[in-house]
């Protein structure tokens, strides 16, 4: 079950990052892609400290 819940929110981590970036380029509204950004690096953030082995 773990897995599968890492593995959406790398997904989602993906969907908010490429978001941001389209929303930054595209629609030129530079706040909303910051932080769109901004979540993905945390969702990233958040699986690279679940993944970190204990010991």
């Amino acid at each position: 079950m773990t897995g599968t819940i890492l593995s959406i929110l790398m997904l989602a981590g993906l969907a908010l990052t490429g978001g941001g970036i389209f929303t930054m380029v595209r629609r030129r509204e530079r706040k909303r892609g910051m932080l769109m950004i901004a979540a993905g690096l945390v969702m990233f953030a958040n699986v690279a400290i679940a993944v970190i082995p204990y010991g």
